[in-house]
């Protein structure tokens, strides 16, 4: 007797390969503005991963690092130090003389500054530099705002009644002082019991206290129409408890809307950071952040000194364009309804 002919089973196909030829994914593969902005994007992260070896440190930031020259900086033990554990000082602005006035890139001897300076500090410090903070900052907020608007967002939608009255009554209070006084009140309190302190912390708490609603709200319409859904009923049949539907099956079903809305709330931190700064309540004078070139550039706004505002201009620009241009595509790809 012959023996039994098997055929033979075709391997399952590699979860990245799926993933990588999904529709969502050729559909954003496909836009050229989307795929532009994720591309200067990519290009603002390895300017802010390598920006020890952009702009090498100097002053007190070289002696932390243990350094003696700025050539040093190009052995991979300092490098590695200066890339993933920058200290303090090396945010601050290379600061090349102390006059006030502008001075373009051809008068600067002695550094690399190939955008000039103003105030005595070096432009092209404070942008590269800057592009960490503005990262940094960006993702940690957008990161804690996301999470507590989706969580309370959940709760709101998922049990309705009372307690959704209650949180969408705290959301319109939210909504009924403009964003940015309420940031501004709220950072004022909190630097005057600290005057001088870091304003790392106090920046990312005011804003996060005005920026959760959004996610809540859209998070709360996803979850209405999706805890009506089969599979939710199925869950709550077999005993599933809330909070087990809440994280295992309701929110993973809802977050389309939402992770774009996180996508371009990123490139409007860097400006609400900027604005604060332009007012005097963000950084300390010196700080390698683009809102202080800004507020730098505020006293020489005349054709002679015009790289004082233009280069920090066109990094704000193009950090915003990018992931603009990156989440619109984003939210083309996840749309269905556009497949």
């Amino acid at each position: 007797m012959a023996a039994p002919t098997t055929t033979p089973v075709a391997p399952a196909a590699a979860p990245a390969r799926g993933f990588w030829t999904s529709p969502a994914l050729r559909k954003l593969r496909r836009n050229p503005l989307a795929v532009t902005g994720f591309v200067i994007v990519l290009l603002f992260g390895l300017m802010a991963l390598l920006a020890p070896l952009i702009a090498k440190p100097t002053g007190n930031c070289l002696r932390d690092l243990g350094m003696e020259t700025q050539g040093q900086i190009y052995q991979p033990g300092f490098a590695l130090k200066a890339i993933f554990a920058s200290p303090p000082e090396c945010y601050k602005m290379e600061r090349v003389s102390f006059a006030q006035e502008p001075a373009p890139a051809s008068s600067v001897t002695g550094t690399f500054a190939p955008f000039g300076t103003v105030n005595g500090y070096n432009i092209f410090y404070g942008l590269i530099w800057g592009t960490r903070t503005a990262l940094k900052m960006s993702f940690i907020i957008v990161g804690i705002t996301l999470s507590i608007g989706i969580l309370i967002g959940a709760i709101s939608g998922f049990y309705g009644g009372w307690v959704d009255g209650l949180i969408q009554g705290i959301i319109n209070v939210i909504y009924a002082l403009p964003p940015l006084v309420l940031t501004v009140t709220i950072l004022t309190i909190l630097r005057a019991k600290n005057p001088g302190g870091d304003p790392t912390g106090p920046i990312i708490f005011a804003m996060c206290i005005t920026g959760w609603a959004t996610y809540a709200r859209v998070i709360r319409g996803d979850i209405l129409k999706t805890r009506q859904l089969e599979y939710v009923d199925a869950a709550r049949a077999l005993g599933a408890r809330d909070m087990r539907m809440i994280l295992r099956h309701v929110v993973p079903n809802s977050l389309t809307t939402v992770f774009t809305l996180a996508v371009l709330a990123l490139a409007t931190v860097p400006l609400s950071v900027a604005a604060l700064s332009f007012l005097g309540l963000g950084f300390e004078s010196g700080y390698s952040e683009w809102g202080q070139l800004i507020d730098f550039a505020r006293a020489w706004l005349k054709p002679d000194y015009w790289y004082v505002l233009a280069f920090p201009a066109i990094f704000i620009v193009l950090f915003s364009l990018a992931f603009n241009l990156f989440g619109d595509g984003l939210r083309d790809a996840l749309d269905p309804k556009t497949r």
